[in-house]
């Protein structure tokens, strides 16, 4: 068995305000898809015909993004070098599905400078939790 060096306290503060972040993606995931209806509700026409222009794709890869990063975050926490790949799948979806919102949709015309803000910090958040998970099992955090 591989031993690993002990992680300091950056990277316990690090894994577990990564679980929450994809704990409140989970949270989205599951309003976006039981509660479609309601949201819905609360959008007025031009906002609600852009989320009806989404394709079907488009929530199954949301989805497996933010499952995916809650799945890497657990793992993180549980320092598992399996981390690393988890972490890269949920970077492609997030990568994937916030680009088609930013380039593929009007989303900006729609909501302005907003509709860029939260992918934009969305995608960050996804780069850094992959390259971090690389640079733990670097410095032998995980196994």
């Amino acid at each position: 068995m591989k031993s690993t060096t002990k992680p300091n306290k950056a990277f316990w503060i690090i894994a577990v305000l990564a679980i929450i972040w994809n704990i409140i993606g989970v949270f989205q995931v599951l309003s976006a898809t039981f509660m479609e209806e309601e949201m819905r509700s609360n959008l007025d026409e031009v906002q609600l015909a852009l989320m009806n222009s989404l394709p079907s794709w488009y929530n199954i890869v949301f989805s497996l993004a933010v499952f995916s990063g809650l799945l890497g975050s657990i793992l993180l926490l549980m320092k598992k070098k399996i981390a690393i790949p988890v972490f890269g799948i949920s970077l492609i979806s997030v990568l994937i599905y916030m680009g088609y919102w930013i380039f593929a949709t009007e989303a900006t015309e729609v909501y302005g400078g907003e509709a860029v803000l939260m992918p934009l910090i969305v995608i960050v958040i996804a780069i850094f939790l992959y390259f971090y998970s690389k640079g733990a099992a670097k410095n032998g955090w995980l196994s």
